[in-house]
């Protein structure tokens, strides 16, 4: 078992149990579901830098991502709808925690000038976006093997129905949140 589901079941629960008055666990929010989201723009004009994209979101989750394409044609952008544009991933079960675990304690430590994640990225039902602008934070990526910096969007989703439960949960989990 993952160690944050470990810490999810000793400490979380009994703490959300008691701080928003739960009568049953079940009642308890949860981590539903991590997905990670690359848009690459440039990828109209260079399609091998979504191939890179691909592979590095492989290295970093463990589990294969999916190319997503244009919904709609814009012209100003040369994209027509169904052009490759970005990859995405979703992450449930134990790889979400596995991957959490990692994103908590390995990856963002290593973002320069860290002093902490906005607590105002929660959409109102509980679930917490955030963005980084360079993958290199994970040490699955090696420095020599990138032809470029690229960011991601990561959502947490949670089964919390407001922000104050949702924020308190991944509070517990140790995600670390600016006072």
């Amino acid at each position: 078992m993952p160690r944050i589901k470990e810490i999810y079941q000793e400490r979380a629960v009994p703490a959300l149990m008691k701080r928003f008055n739960y009568r049953n666990k079940m009642e308890v929010p949860r981590l539903d579901k991590i997905v990670i989201n690359m848009g690459l723009g440039e990828a109209i004009q260079n399609i091998k830098i979504l191939d890179s994209a691909v592979q590095e979101l492989n290295l970093i989750t463990g589990q294969k991502a999916v190319i997503t394409k244009a919904k709609k044609s814009i012209a100003q952008f040369k994209l027509r709808t169904g052009m490759p544009i970005g990859a995405r991933v979703t992450l449930r079960k134990e790889r979400m925690y596995e991957f959490f675990n990692r994103l908590v304690n390995v990856a963002l430590p290593r973002v320069r000038d860290f002093k902490g994640l906005s607590p105002k990225s929660f959409d109102g039902r509980g679930n917490f976006a955030l963005g980084i602008r360079e993958q290199l934070i994970f040490p699955e990526i090696h420095y020599d093997k990138i032809d470029k910096v690229k960011g991601m969007n990561i959502v947490i989703g949670t089964t919390a129905k407001t922000d104050e439960e949702g924020k308190e949960l991944l509070k517990l989990l140790g995600m670390p949140f600016r006072n």
